[in-house]
């Protein structure tokens, strides 16, 4: 059995602390008590004959080890994660040829069975595009980040927050890649449409037409795009218009009813209203004031 491995990191709450946490109402529902990481743990062994009194989650990054539960030995690899009940005798340690890396926390609370009990076997984590084990792994670290600034309330009740959710992605594990593809796909929809606008804005650019090109219908484009954007297509389409607008305006000596038809805007009336309205001047006003002001 060995610990201090190089590059590791160990924190553990003071055992009279967690007597206080054991009768928070909020923190008793679910905390953290040891969390930390092994790179690379040569010889690495933890035997407990009579288990512990909280719920041990592994996760391994790296490398092979083992573990003994409840008379059966399981072999765990690289993307693979395990949780060890609370009070059952267990032991577990690294592969002596490629020694294991591990993330690994321990947890009690009332929800602690909740998180635990199904993963007594080691659970595969894909790797891949849409694995989110960067997340995941993220918010590993902002518990130990929290834990790490000290152990007040706050960064108690933070640390616990967080381990609901870091737990969930992996009780939970379709449903947080799922939100990621839904999170991804609606950014290619905005994306894609985007670059739509800008190739055709010297063209009529209706809705319907941008919600066509995405294969959306027009209600669920829009909502999306707001979402993404903060704003509407159209006032967006609008805004790319009048800044190529501007561009024309100080680049070239077209006047307003020629510039207007090169932004997709074939009424000049109506092209000076929206210029004003968002630039804040007229077209004229615009182009002289460039001018006097160039280098």
């Amino acid at each position: 059995m060995r610990d201090g491995f190089k590059g590791s990191r160990t924190l553990v709450i003071p055992r009279l602390l967690m007597k206080e946490l054991d009768l928070d109402r909020f923190s008793s529902m679910l905390y953290v008590t040891d969390i930390g990481y092994y790179p690379k743990a040569a010889l690495h062994r933890r035997v407990r004959k009579k288990g512990i009194s909280q719920y041990v989650l592994i996760y391994c990054t790296d490398g092979e080890g083992w573990y003994k539960l409840d008379g059966n030995q399981y072999t765990v690899k690289a993307n693979h994660c395990f949780i060890l009940p609370a009070y059952k005798p267990h032991e577990y340690g690294a592969s002596e040829s490629a020694p294991w890396s591990i993330y690994w926390i321990h947890f009690k609370g009332e929800f602690a069975s909740f998180y635990g009990e199904k993963f007594k076997t080691p659970f595969y984590i894909p790797p891949g595009r849409l694995s989110r084990i960067r997340d995941r792994l993220q918010i590993f670290e902002d518990i130990y980040t929290a834990l790490s600034h000290g152990f007040s309330r706050s960064n108690i009740e933070f640390a616990s927050s967080s381990l609901y959710y870091f737990l969930a992605t992996i009780k939970y594990l379709d449903t947080f890649r799922t939100s990621r593809q839904q999170h991804e796909a609606e950014q290619e929809i905005v994306d894609s449409a985007i670059h739509y606008m800008k190739e055709n804005i010297d063209k009529s650019c209706s809705l319907e037409s941008l919600s066509d090109y995405v294969g959306y219908s027009p209600s669920h484009f829009s909502a999306v795009f707001k979402k993404k954007i903060g704003t509407s297509p159209i006032n967006y389409m609008i805004k790319l218009r009048m800044q190529r607008a501007c561009e024309l305006l100080e680049r070239t000596d077209l006047k307003v009813n020629q510039l207007c038809c090169m932004v997709g805007i074939s009424d000049p009336y109506y092209f000076s209203k929206l210029f004003v309205k968002n630039i804040g001047v007229s077209p004229s006003v615009y182009r002289r004031e460039y001018v006097n002001s160039a280098p």
